[in-house]
């Protein structure tokens, strides 16, 4: 099953600071068919579990140095273990709410927004700006990736 937003260009997608980043960060828990791993020990080749296609093949993984805006989301609060832990993310990747949160803040049953754009001050802060390594995880199509609990969106070769 496909979610809706896969794909999906909005015309109300707000243009990105050169700052906010896309990007995983070094020490993320990613879910794959071996279990929970750490997105730093990733390598082509291994099957990651995605929310849209179940498992697909993970062709490429890439590391670079970039200044990036963080957002600090606490865990919890996005839902029930969503995040499980609290997670820092470049401010720019792209995360998919669904649920009420999804209704109230954007008025539609799921939504793949920035993460700065879930900024509240309180269970998701700013976290600063700072020179971080950012993952880049590539696959045959976009996906939707299982970090520490979170759907995020990954990029497609």
């Amino acid at each position: 099953m496909k979610p809706d937003t896969v794909g999906r260009l909005d015309g109300a997608l707000a243009v990105l600071d050169p700052l906010q980043e896309a990007g995983l960060w070094t020490g993320g828990i990613l879910l794959t068919l071996q279990g929970e791993r750490r997105i730093d020990d990733l390598r082509s080749g291994d099957r990651i579990v995605t929310r849209d296609a179940g498992m697909s093949v993970l062709r490429a993984i890439t590391r670079r140095r970039a200044r990036a805006a963080l957002v600090r989301i606490r865990a919890g609060s996005l839902g029930h273990t969503r995040p499980e832990r609290d997670v820092i993310l470049p401010a720019g990747q792209p995360i998919l709410v669904r649920d009420w949160r999804a209704q109230a803040l954007f008025g539609t049953d799921q939504a793949m927004v920035p993460a700065a754009r879930l900024v509240d001050g309180e269970f998701v802060t700013h976290a600063g700006e700072a020179e971080v390594d950012l993952w880049q995880l590539d696959f045959d199509s976009p996906h939707i990736l299982y970090l520490d609990g979170l759907e995020v969106a990954s990029n497609a070769r």
